[in-house]
């Protein structure tokens, strides 16, 4: 039987998303080049090149180079003038927005920190505030709004938007797609911060093009996001990725979730300056209280980084030992998932020098051969942006991986 016109659409609006996802991840390319890499012919390809044109999604550069084999052809890119995209994080103690253009550079952005006992209603205010603010930016820059992704600490049903249960900050069963759908008019997309970071290391960092990586990052808790195939690994119901909650020590430290032994608590920055502050009220010798006036209260990982960084025992005789259960928790992941990636993110990045070493010998040591061979360790470049370009990546993987009308 024949196939009918809703199913030929459905067939065009497959590959013009195809054609995008490519030129996200490999720009610039000739159409001779989208040809080849993705296996349609010459004549589809001008067709739905030019139908993305005129929608304003992707855009002519000029002509590749000439060489040997003929006319050069005409470089396409996405278009930085396709639309404007939101990217916002709800975390502990801050809320983070940007807004980019649909090549996700970014064109403006606040940080807002906020008191970690601040009602929920009110840094949804603000959130919905520095929204209207960012759509503003947009409008100014006379670009149409493409959508909203948003980045949050908890279990996210993604089928709905709902935030089902965020532990650090106490939140239970927040509709943002729902409300904020019906607020600003445009989809939102809102998904855990570990898939979220996790994305945007794929299109924008040290994992861009590369389709098996785990990403760890250590803040607060320990969140992470798995790209497998290509894809984020969601789960059934969109609560996958949740590694800091494997329970690695039996009645442990109390964790954010109310249970005990979570692997989030034996390495996160909390671990660290934990394991410092407890060795210290012992006596321990350090030249971290002089650097903090002896101020506990100062303590944070740039200190611990820059004591270890004069060789002090102390500082580094702890991250060791947070290196050895990450590396250990990390080689289990190796045998699960068999990634050709680990990047780790968040707080802990900026003592990756001391971390990485024997993170790498604990890997080798306790994860099986094979995998082991086949796996590297990065560090993120993104910084405080993870998460953040992470919710416009989600913006952007929705535009390049779903159907689009043309």
């Amino acid at each position: 039987m024949p196939s009918g016109p809703a199913d030929q659409n459905l067939v065009r609006q497959l590959n013009s998303a195809l054609i995008l996802d490519h030129l996200l991840v490999n720009a610039p390319q000739s159409r001779a080049n989208l040809a080849q890499q993705t296996g349609l012919n010459r004549s589809t390809i001008s067709s739905l090149v030019s139908d993305l044109i005129v929608r304003g999604l992707i855009r002519e550069m000029g002509l590749e180079a000439a060489d040997s084999r003929g006319r050069p052809g005409m470089l396409l890119e996405l278009n930085p003038g396709g639309g404007c995209i939101v990217g916002i994080e709800i975390n502990f103690g801050y809320v983070s927005i940007i807004l980019t253009d649909f090549t996700a550079r970014i064109l403006w952005q606040r940080l807002v920190e906020v008191d970690p006992g601040t009602p929920q209603a009110a840094v949804l205010t603000l959130a919905g505030e520095l929204i209207e603010a960012a759509q503003q930016v947009g409008q100014a820059h006379a670009l149409p709004p493409l959508g909203i992704g948003l980045g949050v600490p908890g279990l996210v049903d993604t089928q709905s938007g709902t935030l089902r249960y965020a532990p650090i900050l106490n939140w239970h069963d927040v509709s943002f797609r729902e409300v904020w759908g019906q607020r600003f008019g445009v989809p939102v997309i809102i998904e855990n911060d570990g898939n979220a970071s996790a994305l945007s290391e794929h299109y924008f960092g040290v994992a861009k093009g590369n389709n098996n990586f785990i990403y760890l990052s250590t803040g607060i808790g320990l969140s992470g996001g798995l790209m497998l195939n290509g894809q984020l690994y969601r789960g059934a119901g969109g609560y996958a990725g949740e590694v800091g909650h494997i329970i690695v020590e039996s009645g442990g430290e109390l964790c954010s979730c109310g249970r005990r032994g979570c692997w989030e608590t034996l390495v996160g920055p909390r671990a660290v300056l934990r394991g410092v502050t407890h060795a210290l009220n012992n006596g321990a010798p350090s030249l971290i209280p002089k650097l903090i006036g002896h101020d506990l209260s100062k303590l944070d990982m740039k200190v611990v980084v820059q004591a270890a960084n004069q060789g002090d025992q102390l500082a580094l005789h702890t991250l060791a030992d947070v290196a050895l259960h990450l590396g250990t928790g990390i080689a289990n992941l190796i045998n699960l998932f068999n990634p050709e990636l680990v990047v780790l993110g968040g707080s802990l990045a900026v003592a990756g020098d001391y971390l990485l070493p024997t993170i790498s010998n604990i890997i080798t040591s306790e994860a099986l051969s094979a995998p082991t061979q086949m796996v590297a360790l990065a560090l993120s470049a993104q910084g405080t942006y993870a998460c953040v370009k992470g919710a416009v990546a989600l913006v952007v993987d929705g535009i390049v991986r779903e159907p689009i009308s043309c």
